[in-house]
């Protein structure tokens, strides 16, 4: 049968014979390609092409093209003059020296190591069709391997690759890299070009090899250590169960039935302590349907571990060697010694403001109301009765003027507005200046700003921030004087009014409440009882004083929960779980007064904790959490290679999510709401 040039493509998207394709193929002549059927065997044979299109033979160079003989760290380890080599790699920008000669770089594929090749006009082929391949074009290049002549300037050791160089005898272009694609070090690539970011940041590609190097050395702890793990998959697909975030759904073609993408592999793991596997951990694929932030991604990776037999403190040892083996294997800061020091959520919502506090530079915030006059208070708030919260940020080289345009510069920018706005009221602001009545602090009054220098001692150029909050327990996670110090210290190291902190402060912090009031903007575990758990509904109280709260007052009772911080970032959380399933059932039923059909949801777990289930204890690490922070790293899309944008959590490059085709809502049984 002979094809020509208007015989059309046939489309493997249509289910019949009989279809076709609006695309023709115009570039094949009518004598290309000649099939024809073997009778005897069935096969259907091709005789020998007499021409193929332009883009057929040069894809036939690149198919079949050499071997390398050497990768680059190799050759330069046992280059010998006038030996043949074959390397592999992208060209660089070529410089024409005459018309015999030119030299032109040729980078590993690992863009870490680069060689000079020089083609002679002598070669021929080879010096021509170096002409014709763009810069950063993947290539296979034969020579010969000759010691680079030294310039009379050059003195001292070299570098290996500075001493070698390739005399070019053939050059295979196995691709073209467009003319149009600008890549220079300052190029800006999109998010829709991530592969040509990845390609032209080093930086990029070694935080990925960075991110591959520290789950190794994880796992060499976990597999190797005291306590030996056994590192088992749970599955992707799960069912929808009310644990405390969105989930993303995976609908099936069986009508009303869907999956849900997990957000932990909380009970898998549970059950697999119910299985008699003593020690669990898995680098855990998980999906939440949330906010999304600089530390937040739909789709993340945590370093998921349990434990049988155990308590919290087995699991917090255990991560502390995790830690300490990274910093010691990883980093130039000294790996931290010792157990990590433990502190209450009480005490880091008061003197920091938040859970998840940066230690390292100071600004503990102390209570102040007792101290102020009333007058004072109503000016700061309209709150009736309020706690009033203060700090001081240090003032610069002692100077209140520099003090003053510091703070009006936040106040009046974006990050300041919220605070501005802040309808509790808007924080109280006082530099302290020694060369003014009363220091600058004359609202207070003699006797308040007197009490006021005692607790928070200020100098000559200080800034002092007061902030009032409503009269009640602490919950949440931050508070607004907690959110204002760390916009504050933000904006003084943005601005250079104070230097970035450096080190790294590890610490727990425990002892949360068990169950926080519901949110109307977080889903909770979808009871009715107005509280939620503040973490997960399987997470056991601590001691037996609060196993007795859960009768009279659940709301005082105290988790025994922890989350490992460092310098403002929660890198895990984890807890002791409850292992019997009357306890667990009671949670569900009577405190979270979930419906009997959600609590239908938990049954698997329920039957597994009523299978003689141990006391167990686990943690998850955010990982990519963690190798940000270990790289100095402002947002996780810098160590993940394909991350989502922070809007909407789309993927720019391949177009996703995308929307659902009238095909696929059929299939599933699903129907678009207005």
């Amino acid at each position: 049968m002979l094809l020509s040039a208007s015989v059309r493509v046939r489309s493997s998207l249509r289910p019949t014979n009989t279809f076709r394709s609006s695309v023709r193929v115009s570039c094949l002549p009518s004598s290309s390609v000649l099939r024809r059927f073997n009778r005897s065997t069935g096969l259907r044979e091709q005789s020998s092409v007499s021409e193929l299109p332009g883009f057929l033979q040069t894809y036939k160079k690149g198919v079949e093209f050499p071997a390398a003989t050497h990768n680059f760290e190799s050759f330069l380890a046992q280059a010998e003059p006038n030996t043949q080599v074959v390397l592999h790699g992208y060209l660089g920008q070529r410089a024409d020296l005459s018309k015999k000669l030119s030299f032109v770089r040729l980078t590993d594929p690992t863009m870490k190591h680069s060689l000079q090749v020089v083609a002679f006009a002598k070669n021929g082929e080879a010096f021509e069709q170096l002409k014709d391949v763009n810069m950063h074009s993947p290539v296979a290049v034969r020579g010969t391997a000759q010691r680079k002549k030294q310039k009379a300037s050059e003195t001292g050791e070299q570098a290996p690759e500075d001493m070698w160089e390739i005399a070019l005898e053939e050059i295979h272009p196995l691709n073209d890299f467009p003319k149009e694609i600008i890549m220079t070090p300052e190029t800006v690539f999109a998010p829709e070009q991530r592969y040509l970011q990845l390609r032209s940041e080093a930086e990029l590609r070694k935080a990925l090899e960075f991110r591959a190097e520290a789950r190794n050395i994880c796992k060499q702890e976990l597999d190797e250590g005291s306590e030996r793990f056994v590192e088992i998959e749970t599955p992707m697909l799960f069912k929808s169960t009310p644990e405390g975030a969105r989930e993303f759904l995976v609908p099936t073609r069986r009508p009303g039935l869907a999956y849900a993408l997990p957000q932990s592999p909380q009970q898998y793991k549970q059950i697999l302590m119910a299985s008699g596997i003593p020690r669990y951990y898995q680098f855990a694929r998980c999906f939440r349907d949330e906010d999304l932030r600089a530390d937040r991604q739909p789709e993340f990776t945590q370093l998921d571990m349990e434990m049988s037999f155990a308590t919290g403190n087995d699991v917090m040892r255990t991560i502390e060697g995790v830690i300490r083996r990274l910093w010691s294997k990883l980093m130039k800061d000294p790996a931290p010694e010792g157990p990590f020091r433990k502190v209450s959520y009480q005490e880091v919502m008061a003197k920091y403001g938040s859970d998840k506090p940066d230690t390292r530079y100071g600004m503990e915030i102390m209570r102040v109301d007792h101290l102020l006059p009333v007058d004072l208070v109503d000016k700061i708030s309209d709150l009736s009765d309020p706690i009033v919260e203060a700090f001081k940020v240090e003032g610069n080289d002692n100077d209140p003027q520099e003090t003053y345009r510091f703070i009006s510069q936040f106040l009046d920018s974006p990050e300041g507005a919220p605070f501005n706005n802040n309808p509790d009221g808007a924080p109280g602001v006082f530099v302290y200046n020694g060369k003014q009545p009363l220091c600058g602090l004359q609202p207070f009054g003699f006797e308040a700003a007197e009490q006021v220098e005692e607790v928070l001692d200020p100098d000559h150029g200080d800034l002092i921030i007061l902030q009032a909050r409503p009269r009640a327990p602490f919950s949440g996670g931050s508070t607004p004087i907690g959110d204002l110090r760390r916009a504050l210290h933000a904006h003084s190291v943005s601005t250079g009014f104070k230097p970035a902190p450096v080190g790294f402060d590890f610490m727990w912090v425990v002892d949360f409440p068990l169950f926080s009031p519901s949110s109307d903007t977080e889903p909770g575990q979808g009871g009715a009882a107005g509280i939620s758990s503040t973490h997960h509904p399987f997470t056991a109280p601590k001691s037996a004083a609060d196993v007795d709260l859960l009768l009279t007052d659940p709301t005082q009772a105290i988790a025994d929960h922890y989350d490992l911080v460092v310098n403002g970032v929660e890198l895990g959380g984890g807890s002791r779980r409850i292992h019997d399933a009357a306890v667990q059932e009671f949670i569900l039923r009577d405190i979270l007064k979930m419906s009997a059909e959600r609590l239908a949801d938990f049954s698997h777990l329920l039957d597994a904790l009523r299978a003689g289930c141990p006391p167990h204890a686990g943690l998850a690490l955010g990982f990519d959490r963690l190798v940000a922070v270990m790289l100095g790293k402002e947002s996780v899309r810098d160590v993940i290679a394909f991350p989502k944008t922070g809007k909407g959590g789309d993927d720019a490059m391949v177009r996703a999510p995308s929307p659902i085709t009238e095909q696929a809502l059929e299939t599933y049984h699903l129907r678009l709401r207005e």
